[in-house]
């Protein structure tokens, strides 16, 4: 018997030490081979730049790719006011979990921005905001909540685009179509094309539109042509988001950076807007953004913020706390929010003094191209028409680098590098 025991104990343990098949589709599979079938993901167009320009051992290299603003020397910039709001909050204790929906105040304080400090649509509490991951966790909760609750829709996005819209709204499951934006041999906006997509979409369909500083053209509708985008949007009945992640860094100023969107509410559209800090206060790794949605009433309003909270809710639970409070802290103190207003236009003026720079370095060295729309563009990046095999040439013979559409960070061109820069691309296009 006590034998008998012990054969049937030894059995069970190598039963035990013995890998575990399941039955998965029809066959056998041991626990080594679950992710046999995962392939390399493909290399972000953006970020793989970063990592080519790091590897690159020259000492002549410029990275040009970078979405980051940068000061005349090529560094990082942490602003004044936010080093002065870390100041004040140096010591503060409170590391509890922020609400699903974020900071209030610092969503309300981001809301006056946006829609205006005496907006009517916030006094009578019709926008139903969160605190979200930066503007890519606005864009992709809302692409989400459009899935849920409009679940036969698709979303107009430009062409082109920042190219992680097109992976937000994909992950979201939402059906995409596109419509025309860029207009190739004017290197400037395609209205006359765009109004006829916006006319022969079907009423009542979502459209994608960056409120200023368009990624990655730089090139934007006049006030005359929002206006004219805005009356027929009305009169199609379509949803306008609004992706906003550079208030105040194109033209320095926050209220004309925003005035696309002003122009759609005063023309009575309800909206959606997705805010972002990143780039106009540099808190990138802070990642604090904001998703609002304007609705027809108060009960409305409430109602959807809900909803967006549930969304949140399994994604990430809460948004993080230290970069909301940083913004509260400039924002509602006069002093600061003043001291932010200065620094914002100081970088927005870098950038444009830089265009005119580029272009004028170009001119100076006969290049037999047109350079007006190095200057006409404005914001981050400059679209600057040079062709994939053109940048290939920057990149191989000159160290530059840069994604292969031809997107130049104005970021990156300081008056260190601007000569060699502008030397490099008429090389490579003087031909053309």
């Amino acid at each position: 018997m006590a034998m008998a025991m012990m054969i049937r104990n030894a059995a069970a343990s190598r039963r035990a030490m013995t890998p575990i098949s399941g039955d998965f589709g029809g066959g056998l599979r041991s626990m080594s081979s679950w992710w046999k079938s995962v392939e390399p993901a493909p290399k972000d167009p953006i970020l793989g730049v970063t990592e080519a320009f790091l590897a690159d051992p020259s000492p002549d290299k410029v990275n040009v790719g970078v979405g980051a603003y940068r000061d005349d020397n090529g560094k990082p910039v942490v602003l004044d006011c936010v080093r002065e709001a870390e100041r004040r909050l140096a010591g503060s204790t409170f590391m509890e979990y922020l609400p699903m929906g974020g900071s209030a105040k610092m969503v309300d304080l981001t809301l006056k921005l946006a829609y205006g400090d005496d907006s009517e649509f916030i006094k009578d509490k019709r926008i139903a905001a969160i605190q979200t991951l930066s503007g890519t966790g606005a864009c992709r909760l809302f692409a989400d909540f459009q899935k849920r609750f409009c679940p036969g829709s698709q979303i107009y996005i430009p062409v082109p685009t920042w190219s992680n819209h097109h992976n937000i709204w994909r992950d979201a499951e939402v059906p995409q179509k596109t419509y025309h934006y860029y207009h190739p041999e004017t290197k400037g906006l395609d209205f006359s094309a765009l109004m006829d997509d916006v006319k022969n979409a079907p009423d009542g369909s979502f459209f994608l539109l960056h409120a200023c500083a368009h990624n990655p053209t730089g090139v934007d509708p006049t006030e005359e042509q929002w206006r004219e985008i805005s009356q027929l949007f009305k009169a199609k009945s379509h949803f306008a988001f609004f992706d906003m992640a550079y208030q105040g860094f194109a033209s320095g100023d926050p209220a004309r950076d925003a005035k696309s969107i002003r122009i759609f509410l005063e023309d009575g559209h309800h909206i959606g807007i997705s805010q972002s800090y990143a780039k106009n206060m540099g808190l990138y790794g802070q990642r604090v953004g904001c998703l609002s949605v304007l609705c027809e009433d108060a009960k409305q309003a409430v109602s959807v913020k809900s909803q967006l909270q549930q969304l949140a809710r399994p994604m990430y639970s809460n948004p993080p706390l230290h970069g909301a409070q940083l913004v509260s802290t400039i924002l509602e103190d006069p002093e600061l929010k003043s001291l932010w207003l200065k620094e914002v236009k100081v970088m927005a003026d870098r950038i444009i003094g830089m265009r005119t720079t580029l272009r004028e370095s170009l001119e100076k060295l006969g290049s037999p191209l047109s350079w007006e729309h190095v200057t006409k563009q404005i914001g981050m990046f400059c679209y600057s028409g040079l062709t994939p095999e053109q940048v290939d040439r920057l990149t191989s013979e000159y160290h530059i680098y840069m994604t292969r559409n031809g997107r130049i960070s104005m970021a990156g061109v300081t008056t260190g590098n601007v000569g060699y820069l502008a030397n490099a691309i008429h090389e490579v296009t003087k031909s053309s």
